[in-house]
């Protein structure tokens, strides 16, 4: 028997508050998830980034503070969806203090 069916058939079983349970687990596991945004080591110094492409959030949410629109950012970054922003706006609003620290470390690095 396969998983998938496995799990219908527990699910068909349990009562609305052993459902919500296990909802509330899940949620809880997929917490840190966020579709279309990616860390990976040896990619843009291990910073989350839109998948298929070495674009970090943080440069995004920056661009977009400063007045740039979210047609502009398509128009400037071919590669990337409307999918990919809404992706990235999503994440930046989460994890608003690793946004706004990665903003800081490169407005730091930058000469003056």
């Amino acid at each position: 028997m396969s998983t998938r069916r496995e799990s219908t058939e527990l699910l068909s079983g349990m009562n609305k508050a052993e459902k919500a349970e296990l909802l509330q687990q899940l949620l809880t596991e997929f917490g840190d998830s966020f579709p279309g945004i990616e860390s990976r080591a040896g990619v843009a110094g291990g910073l989350a980034c839109v998948v298929r492409t070495r674009i970090p959030v943080w440069l995004l949410e920056q661009a977009r503070r400063l007045g740039t629109s979210d047609a502009d950012l398509l128009k400037a970054y071919p590669t990337l969806r409307a999918q990919d922003l809404a992706n990235a706006w999503a994440y930046a609003r989460t994890r608003r203090e690793e946004i706004e620290q990665q903003i800081a470390e490169n407005e730091s690095d930058e000469p003056q």
